[in-house]
């Protein structure tokens, strides 16, 4: 998988990348992840990636024509499954919209800025656009490395446990059951009796029933939703 961050701030996005699961991935050829300086692509003295609005109000909007520049670069050298725009009325970001992104082979991403993009840019070149949730950030750069981490640990191959990621929160819009790990007994506080038995599937009934059970409390929407949509199928 190849993924192409466009963006005003690279810096911002380095140490993510160059870090843990994110860079081992890229050592092992798994993933590139190459980010591209917006301001490379001003035509501005300045290199100025923004302007006012029309029709007034506060606030700056990132300019027209870099965005363009820098997505049809990029889309001159290859085709792109996605154009994904992070931006807070997006799409929410869901484990099953990661999972659909992290078979795909290149996505290009793009950080808003100021108080966004040209909606001509969305009209005409975005096909995607993915919020993190319904909070507002500085930038899309942190949303765009929320997004991207999401979707490459999924890749086979980059986790040590090939099997982890499919037990995670939210794979089977269920929350994960509590883990547990040495020594079996602290300060009076046992491991449930269960987990040391060794009995492979009354381990994985309890898991289960426990991952229901905490998702009943803390999510019930998951299993609204899990209800509705089996209530759907034919």
């Amino acid at each position: 998988m190849r993924i192409d961050i466009i963006t005003v701030l690279p810096q911002l996005l380095e140490s993510p990348f160059s870090a843990s699961i994110l860079k081992r991935a890229q050592t092992k050829g798994l993933v590139e992840v190459h980010l591209h300086d917006l301001r490379k692509y001003s035509t501005n003295k300045h290199a100025q990636v923004d302007d006012y609005q029309y029709g007034g109000g506060a606030g700056m909007v990132m300019a027209l024509e870099p965005v363009v520049a820098a997505i049809e670069d990029l889309q001159g050298q290859r085709n792109y499954d996605e154009v994904i725009y992070l931006t807070p009325d997006g799409t929410t970001l869901d484990q099953r919209m990661a999972n659909r992104l992290s078979v795909q082979n290149n996505l290009m991403l793009l950080c808003g800025h100021y108080k966004g993009i040209d909606e001509r840019i969305r009209e005409h070149f975005i096909t995607k656009e993915i919020s993190i949730g319904d909070y507002v950030l500085s930038g899309g750069e942190l949303a765009a490395a929320v997004l991207a981490d999401s979707i490459i640990r999924l890749i086979p191959g980059v986790l040590n446990d090939g099997t982890s990621a499919l037990t995670d929160s939210f794979q089977d819009d269920l929350l994960a059951p509590p883990v547990y790990t040495r020594p079996a007994e602290y300060r009076g506080w046992p491991v449930p009796e269960i987990l040391l038995s060794g009995n492979t599937p009354a381990i994985e009934e309890w898991r289960h029933q426990k991952a229901l059970e905490r998702t009943q409390k803390r999510r019930p929407d998951l299993l609204k939703r899990q209800s509705s949509e089996e209530g759907g199928k034919i």
